[in-house]
């Protein structure tokens, strides 16, 4: 329905369109300023969906996870999330390394493709960067008889 008036003759003639208000400071509101992401955003992001993938063990090399696992221990180390994972982040862009233990059994050529999918799909929803590369580097295979040598340890 658009909107009309009268004329002095009876008749009716369209009315123009009501203006859009203008906004101060010109342009949409959502471009103003600048967002930038810190590479540990990213780097959690990313470890915290590559663990998510069944056949990933752990995250980083042998070295960093025996220290990850002396942190974890000392009261208010916490967990590293971004453990075996490094981010390289632009403007628009981001590249990530990551280095993984998998599970004895798994295929590891499919294990790889699910964990760059994962994490491609989660670093893009969460920060809008495009995920340029994810490369993955398998440090260690985690065998079964190691499960039980490792809670050994624990419990002494």
């Amino acid at each position: 329905m658009t909107d009309t008036t009268m004329t002095p003759e009876g008749g009716h003639e369209p009315q123009a369109p009501a203006r859009k208000a203008t906004r101060r400071g010109g342009g949409d509101p959502a471009t103003r300023g600048r967002t930038t992401i810190a590479d540990g955003v990213v780097e959690k992001i990313a470890g915290l969906a590559a663990r998510d993938v069944v056949g990933v063990h752990a995250m980083g090399s042998g070295l960093a996870r025996t220290f990850g696992a002396v942190r974890d221990r000392v009261p208010g180390g916490g967990k590293s999330v971004t453990r075996g994972v490094k981010a390289e982040v632009g403007e628009v862009q981001t590249a990530l390394d990551l280095e993984i233990v998998v599970d004895y059994g798994v295929a590891i050529a499919d294990v790889a493709r699910a964990v760059r999918e994962n994490v491609v799909a989660a670093v893009e929803r969460m920060t809008g960067l495009e995920v340029v590369e994810v490369n993955i580097a398998v440090s260690d295979v985690k065998l079964p008889e190691e499960e039980e040598e490792e809670e050994e340890l624990r419990i002494q």
